[in-house]
């Protein structure tokens, strides 16, 4: 595994603040994940899984933070997002201007008691 190139993939991911998590964000994120777990097994399989503690706790605590932000972004709404949620909700309420009977096309007048 090349570490530099796995750091490159980290100050990447991390150099961006956006409001929202992009998709070539979200792969980046994975492809994180992925080779901190190909990390892993690589100490492992050479017998160094504990002594790469220190290693892994910073690879770890990069992961976690960009999971994170991953978390937050995913479900942020943008503000033009935000407004156009408004609008349709405020379109989906029932108007109190309305008559009950949707088929009462004049609901100014009083019916007569049958």
């Amino acid at each position: 595994m090349n570490l530099t190139e796995d750091e490159s993939i980290l100050e990447v991911a991390m150099a961006e603040h956006d409001e929202v998590y992009g998709e070539e964000r979200a792969q980046r994120l994975a492809a994180l994940l992925r080779s901190l777990a190909a990390r892993i097994q690589e100490l492992d399989r050479s017998g160094q899984l504990l002594r790469g503690g220190p290693e892994l706790l910073r690879l770890m605590g990069d992961a976690r933070s960009e999971l994170f932000h991953y978390e937050v972004r995913s479900t942020y709404d943008t503000p033009e997002i935000a407004d156009n949620r408004r609008i349709v909700e405020e379109a989906q309420r029932q108007d109190s201007f309305l008559p009950d009977d949707p088929e009462d096309d004049e609901p100014w007048r009083r019916h007569k008691p049958e």
